[in-house]
């Protein structure tokens, strides 16, 4: 191991080198690019400072030559959110994040109750996160940062970092950055209080954020304290009108190929026709008949059925999409510390540390079997009038569906805890009468975490449990207890509603887990300076070197590996270890003309080497106005879970088009794939930027991006991969099995097999002015997607650009009056029309013929939305300053649109609505008290 570390430092040099050597012949062929790192800071009027820094920090996005979102610590406070991770959440360019609303139901994948954000909506994994300019360890085996684990009370602004940006910070930052900034030379002790809650008296919420600094050692010395406690009740179900509709995605009952009918079908007042909470016969003579409390035996009234759905009848009696938590609950802890000391005036020594824990419980769900429980004859909980007309039908079993209302709701709970320290020194001086700054880090970050499926059946044990009979005695026994009298089975009935004892529950219920160890190593340095000037103006560098270990282990004890309804865990076992050397510059060829460059190395131990640059200009020919332009060529490496994943299963549901498009469930397995490349990404990106000398405090930007990532990593859904087998596809069959001529199980693999693009614009405009005793500050951000789409050479690729996956526009706007000692700000956000999926054809009737690609639907419409934030802050006069604030978010008080789901998967369970996209919580207060002296 030491010598495969040895070779990786050996490796960096080398590319440090070859990284200067670049630099050099770029300079002299005057052939710049833009980089996030190497920016152009704000100054007084008519003085222009390149300014190139190891920690590629920037404070104005209009200054920078890429396409820069800056939120400073005054916007934070001013809105009052809950936490900084639902602010940056609502950035436009920020869309389809992980968040504890709408990763509650991921129990196998682990990622309950974490806030890892996703720029253009590329996914998480391609969105690097940084803390101060440096990587953090994942709180998820995707590498997905968790931004609660920063601390709250230090944040002092974000930066948005809009396309590709691997040159200059590192690979994963294809769609782009987001840089939280801390505010290190804090002196003081401020503090906040705040708590809130729904207008439907729900999802308590708490919290508590202390900051203390001081210097020491005669201002050569800097300590940095803080921390925090944060808890959020949740809410558990789904207690709100707007999900009690039962809108769904059907397969039309009137359907038949070439009738003129759409075969997809959107309505209200659907449910399960194969499941219902105390079970329903689905097949015989008896097809329909239902248990409900008590066992109590009833008829259902279908209404207009095509399997596994149901228009009208009794279809309220069979929902079950407000079984799951609406908001997982929420607790947590942090502490973070800093010490620096300035060994001379030029060099500064610092160390910090960080302990993060995070604990999150939330409904998941019922267990749902549709008609693929069996159930024999001689079941002694079988009412008596049932097993008559059984046995005078000379049936011996027939087929069950349930969504078993004796069972407790399953849930995750999950547990991490995130530890990071880091230790380095930066400092400045002289050479060649130039002056230069430098510096250098370690960090090391461990994370661990305790996935726990809650009250979750096993498969054995519920199939021995439910085949219940009479012992000679008259005794309910089960049917292995006859030849086994000492395994311990405990009758269950399948037919009922409360119904069962808790010793039968106890019997088949457990609690699958998982622990996890997540392990990041990273040593970088840096330097930057001006080593010589053109006729222009000076010539600004950095270069730097980085070498980062990431690790992953577990540990799964063996029962709960296999054989669990979902939570079927396996440990997984794995490393990496990257070398990375940049170098950029920026240099001024005239007046208002700048070229910039950046390029990097990378040599990955899985991989191998990759090279990745960025070149572009900035020219602003009147003060007023500025062009900028770049292209770059971007990676992202396989993450652990990509590479080593030792394979997670869930029950998933599938139409088998083998079976007549009947709904089947089976085991869905994922593993990791050890032959993948990096992801290869060319992006462009054209701007102007407007800042009118005859309208002070007024600026706007436009820029457009596009991004085409090559050798994209994915994976096929079960579906398609049945589809694809159903239409002769050998390669595709090989990943299924079958129990007799049902599908048992399907496995997914990720592949580089995908093209992935993203288009689209990027607005933003702001005014600051006085009016009247204050000053009124506008702003104004949006994106506008015009493509977004995956090919995988197997599907036919669909735009997402217009879906309600990735609606057209997305929104923000905020004007802030400030007038001490009131702060009043008034925000409205939202997203345009969209459509439930652009590969879906409209159509009511004459429609077209419905294939797999494009299925025709009733249809396709999904409202948009528009929401009001009102936040107010007023000054106490007490202490050095004391806030007292109140926001309310979605003041008015907007249900979200309805979004239905269907008709496989897990559609059924799901709340009618897209969680990340909408509101879905209602009008939010929240009050509390900022303090500082």
């Amino acid at each position: 191991m030491r010598a495969a570390q040895t070779q990786g430092w050996k490796s960096a040099q080398k590319l440090g080198l070859a990284g200067g050597a670049s630099l050099i012949a770029l300079v002299i062929a005057a052939s710049g690019a833009s980089s996030a790192q190497a920016q152009t800071a704000p100054a007084p009027a008519n003085v222009e400072e390149v300014v190139v820094t190891g920690t590629r920090v920037v404070r104005d996005g209009y200054q920078a030559p890429t396409p820069l979102t800056v939120i400073s610590e005054t916007e934070i406070l001013a809105a009052a959110p809950s936490n900084v991770a639902d602010f940056v959440n609502d950035i436009p360019s920020i869309v389809g994040s992980a968040t504890p609303q709408t990763s509650n139901a991921s129990i196998s994948a682990g990622t309950s109750g974490v806030n890892a954000l996703n720029l253009r909506g590329l996914g998480a994994t391609r969105t690097l996160v940084l803390l101060n300019g440096q990587r953090s360890v994942g709180s998820t085996i995707t590498g997905a940062v968790d931004v609660n684990t920063f601390p709250q009370g230090l944040i002092s602004g974000v930066q948005i970092v809009t396309g590709g940006a691997s040159a200059a910070y590192g690979s994963d930052a294809v769609s782009g950055v987001v840089n939280f900034i801390l505010n290190t030379d804090y002196q003081g002790f401020k503090g906040s209080i705040e708590g809130g809650q729904t207008t439907y008296g729900d999802d308590d919420q708490y919290r508590v954020n202390l900051t203390y600094g001081t210097e020491f050692a005669g201002g050569r010395g800097h300590l940095l304290l803080n921390g925090e406690i944060a808890d959020r009740e949740g809410i558990y179900g789904v207690p709100r009108d707007w999900n009690n509709d039962g809108w769904y995605i059907i397969t039309n009952p009137n359907y038949a190929p070439g009738n003129g009918q759409p075969e997809r079908f959107v309505t209200s007042g659907a449910g399960l026709s194969n499941a219902s909470p105390g079970g329903i016969i689905v097949n015989t003579p008896l097809r329909g008949t239902t248990f409900g409390v008590g066992g109590a035996v009833s008829q259902q009234a279908y209404g207009l059925t095509r399997d596994p759905w149901m228009i009208g009848g009794d279809w309220r009696s069979v929902q079950v999409n407000d079984k799951q938590s609406l908001n997982a609950d929420d607790r947590r802890k942090g502490i973070f510390g800093r010490v620096s000391y300035d060994l001379t005036d030029n060099i500064e020594v610092f160390a910090q540390a960080s302990y993060n824990t995070h604990a999150s419980l939330g409904w998941t769900g019922v267990q749902f079997n549709q008609g693929n429980v069996t159930i024999r004859s001689d079941n002694a909980f079988l009412p008596a009038n049932i097993r008559q007309q059984l046995a005078a039908l000379n049936i011996a079993s027939f087929s069950l569906g349930t969504t078993n209302a004796d069972l407790p709701i399953r849930k995750t709970d999950n547990e991490r805890s995130v530890t990071r320290y880091v230790v380095g020194a930066e400092g400045d001086f002289t050479a060649f009468d130039r002056a230069w700054r430098w510096d250098a880090y370690y960090q090391r970050g461990e994370t661990e975490t305790l996935e726990i499926a809650k009250d979750i059946t096993n498969n054995a044990r519920l199939a021995l449990a439910q085949d219940a009979v009479f012992a000679p005695n008259g005794q309910i026994v089960c049917r292995s207890t006859l030849t086994n009298p000492s395994n311990g089975c405990v009758p269950f009935n399948r037919m009922g509603i409360g119904v069962n004892s808790q010793a039968a529950l106890d019997y088949i219920l457990g609690d699958p887990q998982r622990e996890q160890f997540f392990t990041q190593q990273v040593a970088a340095a840096n330097i930057s300076g001006d080593p010589f000037s053109t006729w222009a103006g000076p010539v600004s560098m950095a270069a730097g070197i980085e070498h980062r270990k990431e690790e992953v282990s577990g540990n799964v004890p063996t029962v709960f590996q296999s054989g669990w309804f979902v939570g079927n865990y396996r440990p997984t076992f794995g490393s990496y270890t990257v070398t990375e050397a940049y170098v950029e510059a920026v240099v001024p060829l005239a007046d208002g003309f700048d070229l910039n460059a950046a390029v990097r190395g990378t040599d990955y131990s899985t991989s191998g080497y990759v090279t990745t640059w960025k070149v572009g200009a900035v020219y602003s020919p009147i003060p007023d106005l500025r062009f900028r332009v770049t292209r770059s060529r971007d990676i992202r490496a396989p993450n652990l879970n990509e590479l080593f994943a030792a394979g997670t299963s869930r029950t998933n549901t599938l139409l088998d088009p083998f079976n007549n498009g009947q709904a089947t469930q089976f085991l869905e397995l994922t593993t990791g794939n050890l032959a993948l490349d990096p992801e290869l990404a060319d992006t462009w990106g054209l701007g102007v930027v407007v800042q009118p000398s005859f309208l002070p405090g007024f600026a706007a930007a436009i820029d457009y991006f596009d991004i085409e990532i090559e050798g994209a990593i994915g994976s096929v859904l079960a579906n398609t991969i049945v589809d694809r087998c159903f239409q002769g596809n050998q390669e595709f069959c090989a990943a299924i099995v079958r129990s007799g001529n049902q599908i048992s199980q399907v496995s997914v693999s990720p592949f580089n097999f995908a093209v992935q693009k993203s288009r689209g614009l990027d607005l933003e405009a702001s005014y600051r002015f006085n009016l009247g005793p204050g000053s009124m500050a506008l702003r104004a951000v949006g994106t506008y997607y015009l493509e977004n789409f995956e090919d995988n050479g197997i599907d036919v690729p669909t735009d997402n650009a217009g879906s309600v996956a990735l609606p057209e526009f997305i929104y923000r706007a905020t004007a802030t009056y400030t007038a001490d000692p009131w702060t009043i700000q008034v925000t409205g956000r939202g997203v345009s029309d969209s459509k439930l999926d652009n590969a879906f054809v409209e159509c009511t009737t004459g429609c077209p013929a419905s294939t797999i690609a494009n299925r025709t639907i009733n249809n396709n419409h999904v409202e948009g939305a528009f929401y009001v934030d009102l936040a107010m802050t007023y000054d106490l006069k007490l202490l050095q300053k004391t806030e007292a604030f109140v926001s309310i978010s979605n003041l008015l008080n907007r249900d979200p649109a309805i979004v239905p789901q269907g008709p496989a998967g897990t559609a059924y369970g799901n709340p009618s609505t897209s969680q990340g996209v909408y509101d879905i919580l209602g009008r939010v207060f929240r009050v509390g008290v900022r303090f500082e002296y």
